[in-house]
């Protein structure tokens, strides 16, 4: 798996791509569908190797990176988190998964503690991005801290299954989108891991603009395959121009309104 989004990511760098965002869990199978100890040991620092292994990828691809991974900060003390990393190689910080599901095949409060460290934006060469990871979408508090924050794109790897909420995936996100006014990256993880379980995770991986409107099409339903898309982020200021409402949340960042 590791050596697979390797490859996606120089596929990507090659197509043009500046950031890249790889599925949740991306270096193994979506585990949390079994309740077995045996899986912690997927569990590393952060940063630790794999995200120093990818440090020197993005060094060399000039890319900026989301490496969503399983977090071991001490024993017995493990998180769902993502790493960020700069396109000239440096850690920028990480972000802890705050909701745990804990229903049939989606076992993760067997495996994670929820987030302690908020809804982080960090400064990056494409501009100020966020992460939300999976069963997060759910719940509406973390898209407009990240929106508030200041980011312009916020990054979703899941692993979600059809059948579950599927009738969510194209509605939650675009709606973020637009009241937060924001692109969102939507990554799914696709296909059937029967060692593990009978999920069916369904892909259909894509990028949505602050309007709601989908970039490109819709990933595959069923076929793994890599999303690349080019983002207007000029598109940001006219739909903040248009509708007011990031001004109304933020006047902070419009100064003194009272004044022509």
């Amino acid at each position: 798996m590791t050596k697979a989004h390797e490859e996606y990511a120089r596929q990507a760098a090659a197509a043009g791509a500046k950031v890249i965002c790889f599925q949740e869990l991306f270096y193994g199978p979506y585990f949390c569908q079994l309740q077995d100890p045996k899986f912690y040991e997927y569990a590393e620092s952060v940063p630790g190797p794999t995200t120093e292994r990818f440090q020197a990828l993005a060094k060399e691809l000039g890319m900026v990176m989301v490496l969503p991974m399983y977090e071991l900060e001490q024993a017995g003390v493990l998180y769902n988190t993502a790493a960020v990393i700069d396109a000239d190689g440096k850690y920028l910080g990480k972000y802890r998964k705050n909701h745990i599901p804990q229903v049939n095949g989606f076992w993760e409060k067997f495996y994670f503690r929820p987030g302690n460290l908020g809804y982080p934006v960090f400064d990056t060469a494409v501009g100020r991005i966020g992460v939300y990871i999976c069963y997060d979408r759910h719940f509406p508090e973390g898209w407009r801290a990240l929106g508030l924050a200041g980011a312009k794109i916020v990054f979703n790897p899941s692993a979600t299954s059809r059948g579950l909420s599927s009738y969510l995936w194209k509605l939650e996100q675009p709606a973020s989108a637009v009241a937060n006014e924001y692109f969102i990256g939507a990554i799914n993880r696709v296909g059937i891991e029967s060692e593990f379980g009978d999920n069916d995770f369904y892909g259909s991986s894509y990028f949505v603009d602050p309007e709601g409107k989908f970039v490109g099409e819709v990933g595959h339903d069923h076929d793994p395959e890599l999303i690349v898309r080019d983002l207007d982020l000029s598109l940001l200021d006219t739909v903040r121009d248009r509708w007011q409402f990031y001004r109304d949340r933020r006047p902070d960042a419009y100064g003194d309104l009272t004044k022509p």
